[in-house]
């Protein structure tokens, strides 16, 4: 259960008011019982499946252990042969079942792990090293591996994650899988029942302008459903957006007949043949069985396109190499009796949805079960070959609905309006005793069915009781869900009734009521949300008794029940929402009313309780100790490979078959031998401790023959270095000197012409003496380096070289960005004698030219062509030359 009580964390309501960039990435994971397959939305990421380290498209179900190391997938299924108790596979049988259930008999029939029953009466599995599992941590283990994957894509942290689950899930089965989500590190966002997520996908890219109704037959490896569902494109009358809405109608299952079965049908045919070859029973055998099993599994999916199949395994028991033929029509005789069920559930699901195949457009096939021969057959001799539609990916259209479903729950998507309406399927009754008319009355129970199979998800029901005491409300399926299961789902005790109704009867409450409300949410979830004690207070004024005349009533002394159809959100740990409805900004808390008064809700679990809070603390102390584990293992792994690949690189660096090597031409014999006999003894090590050691060993390892290696390994990168430092200063050089060349040209040029200059004589004199100096050092030192051998520290480093360049660059930069000052104007002066020259001439009367005209010079700078200024010059010191 996801109660408001000790046994959550969470809650529907909290979820209502988080920023929006909580949902920055929705993760959807289509668990299965062979296949996993999950789907990332994020924004910048495309939306497709998300692939494993492998690049494949769907992942095995399997977690297994190889003497201490974990995996997961294809690496995990294929270890089942060679550690057959240390595999655990098809764990989505186990979900919420009881220990003593038909499943987990039925369970070791097709694994060959150990099971045993929990302190929960759930099933817990045993490796060969005595260590306990149960399911939900095993389950955990591969949500927290896919979470994982998608940060890998991501590139930050993923928490939020829909799930699909069988529409047939009890409340059980459902608590399992939310405290496997939040033992991985997760969080809830929605469970979503698999047909439903199909129909989502379906119509991603569709309109319907007329309603259409289609049944999604899923065939998986745990069973068969079928879910009868209506489409409709229609506007929204506030938006006027075009937006399709999903009802799920009806749904029929069989949760039985799977490829599971099939499955265990075909393995049965080879051990029977190989019993009777070999006179042995290999049912005694976990590895032959183990290996037959994913034998089957290769064999019925040959059968599927070919009417024969030859079934090879090489030492498959006691050495024995097994050999036979299978023919489809052996295969479809054994599950001869299964034909009459394939179809089962699309009659069921008809009927629940009051609808006959005349009104059904398609029978969309989805589940890697409906490519097997005889399930295709039994449905299209149900349902006629014309309605048969395979236009949905029967792998990946699940996963793909469940992610598109999970980004409308989120703000941070835009995504096509897609309103999905499901419902529950089981009979779901609340038995409470009634009141005592008399201290005499005999105790009698009343039971009310609260929310029939068909019920809306996301809908309340409100119940009324004529109480004065405190009481208990009983939740139960109508009848089992599945054989072996308890109907009896959790026993809610109201509290603080007596002092409630007393305090409401002193403010002059007329015969208060306790009101209950019960919550059937979007995942599926059944609780007690809220109880209240609630009376009418009479008004005594002449307007309240005049209202009170005209519009009072009686109160009832039965209990009642009343419907809404509201949407209430659970308070659990269930962090779903409406499909229809984002995520609002919170609410301000409405004001008490005097006439309601809460009271307290104490939830018990009697049957199958979920994990508590601690359970789920110690269970996540558990994978991540693992996951702590495996992390240093890596890194411990990676540093033995480094320091391993770096021995053998310095090895065939000393090799002294090699010709003249830069390392050789570098290093001096002395610096080599000291290399040389480190790494014998290094090599030594690995050999005799490499097993045993530390990551920090090998890394004090690799750097104590780096420590020697260094000399050798600068003197190279000097010498390769060199020749680009020397240029870079002998080309600052070059041109720190064009430049003042150039400038002591202008200066002398604008001091005669009375005109602002950019430097001063000694500015310009003061950057030829850094020069100067530069140069001479320059020269001194490289002249030195010229008699230095290669396997000799260098007597100039290029550091050295680039750090003096840059105070010459720095110094000549400071000059080269001056800006040109101001030239100040000269007062004019009248003469009687003096004639003005002619407008149009542009010269003034002592024949000199304005500024601006054509007497001012563009001088380009000497390091930056493409940058010029403009330096005023007299006519007659005007280079013939342009600079």
């Amino acid at each position: 259960m996801r109660l408001l009580t000790v046994w959550s964390l969470l809650s529907l309501s909290a979820l209502t008011w988080l920023p929006q960039f909580a949902f920055a990435s929705v993760l959807a994971i289509d668990y299965g019982n062979d296949y996993i397959k999950a789907s990332l939305m994020k924004s910048g990421v495309p939306f497709d499946v998300l692939l494993n380290k492998d690049s494949k498209r769907k992942i095995s179900s399997v977690v297994a252990w190889k003497k201490g190391d974990r995996l997961f997938g294809q690496d995990a299924f294929n270890l089942a042969s060679r550690f057959p108790s240390d595999t655990f596979l098809s764990l989505k049988l186990l979900q919420g079942a009881p220990f003593d259930a038909p499943e987990v008999a039925y369970y070791t029939q097709v694994s060959t792990a150990e099971v045993t029953e929990s302190a929960r009466k759930t099933v817990s599995l045993v490796q060969s090293d005595g260590t306990k599992w149960s399911a939900e941590e095993l389950v955990a283990m591969q949500f927290a591996y896919i979470k994982h994957l998608a940060e890998l894509v991501a590139n930050e942290k993923v928490t939020d994650v829909i799930v699909t689950v069988p529409s047939y899930y009890s409340q059980f089965e459902r608590d399992a899988i939310a405290d496997a989500i939040e033992i991985s590190g997760l969080r809830t966002l929605a469970l979503i029942n698999d047909g439903t997520a199909v129909a989502v996908n379906y119509a991603m890219t569709r309109t319907f302008p007329t309603p259409e109704y289609h049944i999604i037959y899923d065939a998986g490896a745990s069973g068969i459903r079928a879910t009868v569902a209506s489409f409709t494109t229609a506007a929204d009358p506030k938006t006027g957006a075009q937006g399709t809405h999903i009802v799920v109608g009806g749904v029929g299952y069989d949760r039985s007949t799977g490829g599971v079965e099939l499955d265990r049908r075909l393995r049965e045919i080879l051990i029977e043949a190989f019993n009777t070859k070999h006179k042995r029973e290999l049912r005694e055998d976990k590895r032959g069985m183990a290996k037959l099993w994913k034998e089957a599994q290769r064999v019925k999916a040959i059968l599927s396109a070919n009417t024969e199949a030859t079934s090879t395994v090489e030492s498959l028991a006691w050495d024995i190499d097994f050999k036979t033929k299978v023919s489809r029509a052996q295969f479809e005789e054994v599950c001869g009796d299964l034909r009459l069920r394939f179809a089962k559930p699309i009659e069921d699901a008809l009927k629940n949805a009051g609808l006959t195949l005349d009104n059904i457009t398609s029978v969309i096939l989805t589940g890697g079960s409906t490519r097997t021969p005889m399930i295709q057959a039994a449905v299209k001799t149900a349902v006629g070959e014309d309605k048969i539609a395979l236009n949905v990916n029967a792998d990946e259209a699940a996963v793909l609905g469940a992610a598109l479903h999970g980004a409308s729950l989120s703000r941070q998507f835009k995504t096509k309006p897609i309103k999905v309406s499901d419902i529950s399927l089981h009979d779901i009754q609340v038995s409470y005793s009634a009141a005592p008319s008399s201290s005499n009355t005999r105790p009698r129970s009343i039971t009310t069915l609260i929310f029939p199979a068909g019920s809306k998800v996301g809908t309340k029901k409100v119940l009324t009781f004529k109480r004065k005491e405190d009481f208990a409300l009983y939740l139960d399926y109508k009848t089992p869900v599945a054989p072996g299961f308890p109907t009896r789902m959790l026993e809610v005790e109201l509290g603080n009734v007596t002092e409630a109704i007393a305090n409401l009867t002193e403010r002059g409450a007329v015969d208060p009521v306790v009101k209950a409300t019960l919550t059937l949410s979007e995942s599926g979830f059944v609780s007690v949300s809220d109880a209240v004690a609630y009376g009418e207070i009479k008004d005594e004024s002449i307007t309240g008794k005049l209202k009170e005349f005209f519009g009072g009533a009686s109160s009832s002394s039965t209990d009642t029940v009343t419907d809404s159809a509201e949407n209430v959100p659970p308070r659990d740990s269930e962090t779903t929402t409406s499909a229809s409805a984002a995520p609002e900004k919170e609410k301000k808390p409405a004001a008490p009313v005097e006439n309601t008064i809460p009271l307290s809700i104490e939830v018990k679990f009697t049957t199958i309780p979920p994990m508590t809070v601690d359970e789920k603390k110690r269970a996540r102390g558990r994978l991540r100790a693992i996951d702590a584990e495996e992390s240093a293992k890596s890194r411990r792994e990676e540093a033995r490979n480094t320091f391993e690949s770096y021995l053998y690189r310095l090895r065939d660096l000393l090799d002294e078959d090699n010709a003249e090597t830069p390392f050789k031409k570098c290093s001096q014999p002395k610096e080599r031998q000291e290399i040389s006999e480190q790494l014998q003894e290094s090599f030594s090590w690995l050999f005799d401790r490499g097993d045993l050691a530390e990551t920090s060993q090998f890394l004090d390892k690799r750097i104590a023959l780096e420590t020697l290696e260094k000399p050798i390994i600068h003197r190279y990168q000097e010498i390769e270095a060199f020749p680009q430092a020397l240029n870079n200063s002998q080309m600052w050089n070059w041109s720190t000197r064009l430049f003042l060349t150039e400038a002591r040209q202008n200066l002398t040029a604008e001091t005669a012409a009375e005109l602002p200059s950019k430097w001063t004589k000694e500015e310009l004199d003061g950057l030829e003496k850094t020069l100067r100096e530069h140069e001479a050092w320059l020269s001194e030192w490289v002249e030195k380096q010229k008699g230095v051998k290669p396997n000799e520290d260098p007597v100039i480093e290029t550091a050295e070289m680039k750090a003096r360049a840059k105070v010459l660059e720095n110094h000549l930069q400071r000059l080269w960005k001056r800006k040109i000052p101001k030239a100040l104007k000269k007062p004019k002066t009248t003469a009687t004698t003096t004639t003005e020259a002619p407008k149009e001439t542009g010269v003034d009367a002592e024949g000199g030219e304005p500024e601006g005209a054509a007497g001012e010079e563009r001088v380009e700078d000497p390091l930056r062509g493409d940058e010029e200024q403009q330096v005023p010059l007299q006519e007659e010191d005007r280079p013939h030359d342009e600079l």
